[in-house]
């Protein structure tokens, strides 16, 4: 009779302490492509031109800024073996002031990609319930490991982009990889599948010179004072679903 209680009680403490996602939001079907794109930062493959544009305009740090001082937009497709972002930043400055990728990367200017492999929502910032990646302007990707310090996690994300005036065009490559990745003896990404859903939201980090960034403009709006979230709390991402 003990065994048995003592079992019940377990199964309902798991069953309280696990974490979900309330609900979806900001919903995206992203389309799938058969052969992966050249990251060249050219966007010449032509499935690029029949997927729309998604905006990047939400001010999750820092005050007013001009369209002239940054805009941006994306577009995602996807295939079995990752998700494909175009990403387009107009950005009257490229800053990249810190040599090391591990000191200061999110005062760099940098693209930011918020992954929940099964979109469960929760905590992440020093686990891998979720990733924040943050893409610098060199290719390199940073993120928060579960002993609390940076790390580059360079082999989830490839990156190639090109700037022409104050445009810069990003192609970027993200590998999906669930929580158990770091557990595991062979470092394999998650095979992606229709119907998968995956939480997402997309950031850029955006500094003209300052000490530290000027603004952080997200795909997510976030409600409340706190809008910086993203990084610790993976229940304010958007959810993909992935088209076949």
């Amino acid at each position: 009779m003990k065994t048995t209680l003592l079992l019940v009680f377990l199964i309902m403490l798991c069953a309280c302490s696990a974490v979900h996602k309330k609900q979806d939001t900001q919903i995206t079907e992203v389309i799938h492509i058969e052969t992966a794109p050249v990251l060249d930062g050219k966007a010449m493959e032509n499935f690029w031109n029949l997927i729309e544009w998604q905006s990047i305009d939400q001010n999750w740090i820092g005050g007013p800024y001009e369209h002239e001082d940054f805009n941006g937009k994306y577009k995602l497709a996807w295939n079995e073996n990752a998700l494909y972002i175009l990403l387009e930043i107009t950005d009257d400055v490229l800053y990249d002031k810190n040599e090391d990728p591990l000191k200061l990367w999110w005062n760099d200017d940098c693209v930011e990609i918020f992954i929940d492999e099964d979109n469960s929502g929760g905590l992440h910032q020093f686990n891998y319930n979720a990733f924040a990646y943050h893409v610098a302007l060199d290719g390199n990707v940073v993120d928060i490991t579960e002993e609390e310090e940076p790390a580059l996690f360079n082999e989830h994300v490839t990156s190639a982009h090109t700037t022409e005036g104050n445009l810069s065009t990003w192609e970027l490559e993200v590998k999906i990889f669930d929580e158990d990745f770091y557990k595991k003896k062979v470092l394999e990404p998650t095979i992606l599948k229709p119907d998968k859903k995956i939480g997402f939201a997309l950031a850029y980090c955006d500094n003209d010179q300052s000490v530290e960034r000027e603004n952080f403009i997200g795909s997510i709006f976030v409600p409340g004072e706190d809008k910086n979230q993203g990084w610790i709390n993976a229940d304010i991402f958007g959810t993909l679903v992935l088209k076949k």
